[in-house]
């Protein structure tokens, strides 16, 4: 018979298995069936589900001790994710920070810059942002917004996209010499692989709010965009913080592939932990619990 422990373990990976579903769920419900059907016929067959998800936890559980070898360190990473609309780059964030302590590992998704930031150095307002002692810093897309989307969309002028080519390699040179670990990811996907992704987010009802007029643009533009990923390859690939590019065709293998890369990159160690023990409950025999009104309850409807 099953003890009491291993029990309670073996509730504890379900549950965290059914978590794991739940979020791979978003990749398939609600789409309609003729779009399913011209998204699985023009691509190659993704990565078996069980599997990907038995090695995503395997990875999580290695990200966990990355988290407090950072912490018990007070080593700083910061990790930037580029690469085109619908490459990957939010799917993969999620699955890092999906059971890491948010105080640990925060996630860095700025806005479009406001008028006062308008008239600063144009690195000014990320350098608020870069990790502190025993933290790691994810960008969903970074500095090189400039060399991306303002360049393409006239957002930049050609002086300000130079000047920042020239400016970037010197800036991460910076912070590297500063102590923090610097990796930087491109995420690939082919002109046909992005089509099919926004066909599936206009027929999707859970995923159309991230389809927006800049991304449609970014379809129209491909050609364009290509040309300013290889120029910002070429001025910005140092040394110091090179590019790693992730194939993201298909997503679960770009996810754990570009994870275990990351863990790879790191000479993280396992920090020992204290044993824990459970201390009793302190009691009031005399302590009347009172209740709040049962209206203030939330209804039981499931």
């Amino acid at each position: 018979m099953v003890g009491t422990t291993d029990l309670e373990q073996a509730l504890e990976l379900e549950d965290i298995f059914d978590e794991l579903y739940e979020l791979e769920l978003e990749d398939d419900l609600l789409i309609s069936k003729k779009v399913r059907e011209v998204y699985q016929s023009a691509r190659p067959p993704e990565m078996d589900r069980r599997l990907y998800l038995r090695e995503l936890l395997k990875l999580q559980l290695e990200l966990i001790k990355l988290q407090d070898w950072v912490e018990a360190t007070g080593e700083r990473v910061c990790v930037l994710f580029e690469g085109r609309d619908s490459a990957g780059k939010g799917g993969v964030i999620k699955r890092i920070t999906q059971r890491l302590n948010p105080r640990i590992c925060r996630v860095v998704a700025l806005n479009k810059p406001s008028e006062k930031e308008r008239t600063q150095w144009y690195f000014q307002r990320y350098v608020d942002h870069l990790p502190s002692g025993g933290e790691i810093v994810l960008f969903d897309r970074s500095w090189y917004n400039r060399a991306g989307v303002e360049r393409v969309m006239g957002f930049a002028s050609h002086t300000q996209v130079d000047e920042f080519l020239s400016d970037a390699p010197e800036f991460e040179r910076m912070i590297v010499r500063s102590g923090v670990r610097l990796v930087k990811y491109w995420f690939s996907i082919t002109d046909e692989e992005q089509q099919l992704r926004f066909l599936m987010r206009i027929h999707d009802p859970l995923k159309q709010w991230k389809l927006s007029p800049m991304d449609l643009q970014s379809r129209v533009r491909w050609e364009e965009y290509t040309k300013a990923k290889e120029a910002m390859f070429v001025r910005t690939n140092i040394p110091e913080a090179p590019w790693y590019v992730v194939e993201a065709n298909d997503k679960r293998r770009a996810r754990l592939n570009c994870i275990d890369h990351l863990l790879g990159l790191i000479p993280y160690q396992e920090v020992p932990r204290e044993t824990v023990t459970l201390p009793e409950r302190m009691s009031d025999p005399n302590y009347e619990r009172s209740a709040l009104p049962r209206e203030l309850y939330v209804p039981e409807k499931y």
